[in-house]
């Protein structure tokens, strides 16, 4: 079988080596991102695809940077026949890709050429997609340009947030890997170009897209809220202090009011009015407090009818 070297470092990466390691491919390595400090004490943690590795017995690298004669001598004594690529989160250089004798492997998180890029299970599902996927595909130096391999669709579902999609994916990722790399030892590939003209790009989360504007249509303020759902979370401010919101789902009742208003707080929901419609938010984080239902938000006398979320902390 062929000899593969890993590239991937979150829990997303880790599932798919998993699958790998599963169908007895030898992992002659894994290469994955520098510990990094984590919480609030700061303490030194390892990526999940380190861990796995460890477990299992696989060498582990992580370089700073792929762009030495160290790293390049490394590839050579391990000796992969083919580099598959998951959320690695660097660039590889031009001599890490041409090395393989089948080349390097990528498993992206949506149907491309949509969504190129760092986050595209969480912008998806932001933009209110109906749908996305896992391809495969050969790697080249542009930013997930390269030639499609194998694709594999699914529904994004309204009770879906960012963690239950990613989970579905990771695991279509894994299977979608194991298929591809079977393909690729029998001289099956087919090889599918991107049409450029329909790609966009998935850039990564930052703070200020979390940011919930109320001038929006409610299901546009959902599909933030469901897009960033358990991390990094979207939030708005109430009284000046800021409310992360964990869960909600569009309001079934009219919600007749000023964009971020409070109409109601029945059923131990706060009901919040858009410019078109509204959401009833079931789970919250209060600045400087743990997560907690909204009733206990409402029974703790934080909030109030008439009382107004904004975008800008007053």
């Amino acid at each position: 079988m062929m000899k593969v070297l890993f590239m991937g470092t979150p829990d997303f990466a880790r599932v798919i080596l998993d699958g790998i390691v599963g169908a007895a491919y030898p992992v002659v390595g894994v290469v994955t991102q520098p510990d990094k400090p984590k919480g609030r004490g700061n303490v030194l943690t390892p990526p999940p695809v380190k861990v796995y590795a460890e477990e299992h017995g696989i060498a582990v690298l992580q370089p700073q940077t792929l762009r030495t004669e160290e790293f390049e001598n490394e590839l050579k004594k391990l000796d992969p026949d083919v580099i598959v690529v998951a959320a690695y989160g660097k660039i590889l250089p031009k001599n890490v890709l041409d090395y393989p004798k089948y080349g390097c492997i990528n498993v992206h998180g949506s149907l491309l050429p949509r969504y190129r890029g760092a986050a595209p299970i969480q912008r998806a599902m932001i933009e209110g997609e109906k749908t996305t996927g896992i391809t495969t595909m050969f790697m080249e130096e542009g930013l997930d340009t390269g030639d499609m391999i194998e694709m594999y669709e699914i529904a994004i579902r309204e009770d879906d947030n960012f963690e239950t999609l990613h989970d579905k994916l990771a695991d279509l990722g894994a299977y979608a890997i194991v298929s591809t790399l079977g393909a690729l030892e029998k001289g099956n590939i087919k090889r599918h170009k991107q049409d450029d003209s329909k790609s966009t790009y998935a850039k990564k989360i930052e703070k200020e897209d979390c940011l919930i504007h109320f001038d929006a249509p409610a299901k546009r303020v959902n599909d933030l809220i469901r897009g960033t759902s358990p991390f990094p979370l979207s939030y708005a401010f109430l009284g000046g202090r800021m409310i992360k919101i964990v869960k909600a789902r569009i309001d079934a009742s009219p919600c007749k009011g000023k964009p971020g208003e409070v109409t109601s707080l029945e059923g131990g929901l706060i009901h919040v009015a858009c410019q078109e419609g509204g959401i009833a938010i079931e789970t919250l984080v209060p600045e400087g407090k743990g997560r907690m239902s909204a009733k206990d938000f409402i029974n703790g006398r934080k909030i109030n009818v008439g009382d107004v979320f904004t975008s800008e902390k007053a």
